[in-house]
């Protein structure tokens, strides 16, 4: 049994991580596998590659054979330099620090995240509620009614005030009128009083006439007494 060292698929739809595995190389893809040997994520950043050496060399002592794929990550994860140091009879601890050397500089493992410290969290303001189509097309009648009953409003109002503004003149008209009519009865009584005073002209001429008579029969007895006083005087 020819047995291949190559990756499987596993994860979600444009999510994949992938086992590297050992199985038989008449098997399908994602077939059963002999043994899982490490996985491989290419979606973090550093890319996630976890390998048992110990597994991998075992299998490559055996004669396993490895896919392109398989080979690069092997030999960026220091199971290759492995493999030669073995063959070459190096010391356990001299290849330990050479491969680990060679991982520090081909392959960084991501560093652990720090603890996540949740802020305090901002007040949310609750989303207004949507409004249905029913009741919208409800409140349009009702607004339009409002705002018919606000023009109605303001005409009754122009209204008012129009009519305010027409009793005011008439107003002012009702009190020159009254004004005229209490200024009426005092002309009859000039009148009367001018009236009066010219009964009063002829009465007073009347009762002066026989004054003035008298005035002159006074003077005209004086006047003969005089005359006699004379004619005495010269008699004498």
């Amino acid at each position: 049994m020819a047995v291949m060292l190559r990756l499987t698929r596993m994860g979600r739809k444009k999510r994949p991580f992938y086992r590297i595995v050992a199985l038989d190389k008449r098997t399908r893809r994602d077939g059963k596998y002999i043994e899982k040997i490490g996985h491989y994520d290419p979606l973090t950043n550093p890319i996630t590659l976890v390998v048992d050496h110990d597994a991998a060399i075992k299998w490559l002592e055996v004669g396993a054979q490895m896919s392109d794929t398989v080979k690069r990550l092997f030999t960026k994860d220091g199971v290759m330099l492995r493999w030669d140091l073995v063959k070459q009879e190096t010391a356990q601890p001299e290849i330990e620090a050479q491969v680990q050397q060679h991982r520090e500089k081909k392959n960084p493992q991501p560093k652990a995240k720090d603890k996540y410290v949740p802020k305090d969290p901002e007040p949310i303001e609750p989303p207004e509620p949507k409004k249905d189509k029913k009741a919208e097309a409800a409140e349009e009648p009702k607004a339009e009614e409002k705002k018919e009953e606000a023009k109605a409003e303001e005409k009754k109002e122009e209204a008012k005030a129009e009519e305010k503004a027409d009793d005011k003149p008439a107003e002012k008209a009702d009190a020159k009128a009254e004004e005229k009519a209490e200024e009426k009865p005092e002309e009859p009584k000039k009148e009367a009083k001018a009236e009066e005073k010219k009964e009063e002209a002829p009465a007073k001429e009347a009762a002066e006439k026989p004054k003035a008579e008298e005035k002159k029969d006074e003077a005209k007895a004086e006047e003969k007494k005089a005359d006699g006083d004379k004619d005495e005087k010269k008699s004498e």
